[in-house]
């Protein structure tokens, strides 16, 4: 008789909630992804475009919300995968829990970190479209790009601006974003 492969543990939400709260870390297909700790150039960002959201919404009366990071998000039913977007803009309240949010937002924003940017431009930009999310940026401050991929769409474009451009976003077709006023 030969011995069973050895099996990689599947972890579920009930694993992620125990984690230490000084442990920062993504559930994706059951396997922790470990998060590095923000830049000050990294929260300025987020910061920023968090505010200039959450001002245009209030603007408008809106009743969409914006939530930095940290928040949870559960994107699927199954417990398998929990993520932390930077910025996650929900519209539909039902979607919101008191551990963050069941579903997918409708924009999510990622910044990404020098450690590894393939995880956001690969791993959850593939997540982020199976979920059902519509908008997905991916703000790059070494490149000093916004990617955006419109993800509502069969077959979703991806537009890339600079720091310099005003960028809108299809969410809210008023909102425009201009990265050069954080002067970095």
């Amino acid at each position: 008789m030969t011995p069973a492969l050895a099996q990689e543990k599947v972890y579920s939400e009930e694993d992620y909630y125990k984690l230490p709260e000084n442990v920062r870390s993504e559930l994706i297909d059951g396997r922790f992804y470990d998060m590095s700790s923000p830049s000050r150039l990294h929260q300025k960002i987020l910061m920023f475009i968090s505010k200039k959201i959450a001002y245009f919404i209030d603007s408008k009366n809106g009743s969409c919300e914006v939530y930095p990071a940290p928040f949870a998000v559960k994107l699927f039913q199954n417990s398998k995968t929990i993520v932390e977007p930077d910025i996650s803009v929900i519209c539909d309240q039902n979607k919101l829990t008191e551990k963050g949010c069941s579903g997918a937002p409708d924009w999510v924003i990622e910044i990404i970190s020098p450690s590894n940017p393939g995880h956001d431009y690969v791993r959850k930009l593939n997540l982020y479209a199976d979920a059902g999310v519509r908008e997905y940026w991916i703000v790059d401050p070494l490149t000093k790009e916004v990617s955006i991929y419109h993800l509502q769409e069969q077959n979703f474009r991806a537009d890339v601006y600079t720091f310099q451009d005003r960028i809108s976003s299809d969410i809210f077709k008023d909102l425009q974003i201009d990265l050069s006023e954080l002067e970095v």
